[in-house]
């Protein structure tokens, strides 16, 4: 298990469905260590704290695994730049893992990083933006029908993260998993 990926973006307008609006979801890889605080990687911003963001959702991190698919399915539909390469500042990832999926991840589990530990909090529910992101409107129902969420993390022990970096699970309390949490919020979603 590793980190492949640490991504951060800044808050800017955007154009969705006819409106502008803020938004923080694209953004990019950076390259050495990146601190990491209570709410989040240095540089990172949310544009709507109301939905991320904040003490239990200061991290994304989601799966590389999942990738191949977002790929797959974006071309299908003949996406906005349906042929550019799909990765996690798509996603508004901040962290791409590799070796740890949602079905492994349970609130509570400690993800142990050399510098820093993070806590799984609850899983990441899409909305219109992700969907604009990916760049067709069935994005969202398909994360749904997928499960392919990743985790929001809160910051247990502040310090630093880089790509390449090894990490481990520990487990928590192990009473509510990450994906079975994410499948009943989702339902509405399907």
């Amino acid at each position: 298990m590793q980190v492949l990926q640490v991504n951060i973006g800044r808050s800017r307008k955007t154009h969705i469905n006819g409106r502008t609006m803020a938004s923080a979801i694209c953004k990019t890889p950076q390259t050495g260590p990146v601190a990491v605080g209570p709410l989040g990687l240095e540089g990172d911003e949310q544009a709507d704290l109301s939905v991320h963001g904040g003490l239990s959702k200061a991290v994304y991190a989601y799966p590389s695994e999942h990738l191949p698919f977002w790929q797959t399915v974006r071309a299908q539909a003949r996406a906005a730049l349906w042929d550019d390469e799909v990765n996690a500042g798509h996603i508004g990832a901040n962290l791409l893992l590799q070796g740890v999926l949602e079905n492994q991840m349970w609130i509570g589990d400690r993800l142990v990083l050399s510098d820093c530990t993070l806590v799984v909090s609850e899983p990441r529910m899409p909305c219109f933006k992700f969907a604009a992101a990916m760049g067709f409107a069935q994005a969202v129902k398909l994360m749904a029908q997928s499960g392919y969420c990743g985790a929001y993390l809160a910051v247990l022990r502040p310090g630093t993260t880089q790509a390449g970096e090894p990490l481990r699970i520990e487990p928590g309390p192990r009473e509510v998993g990450l994906r079975e949490l994410f499948k009943s919020k989702a339902r509405g979603l399907r």
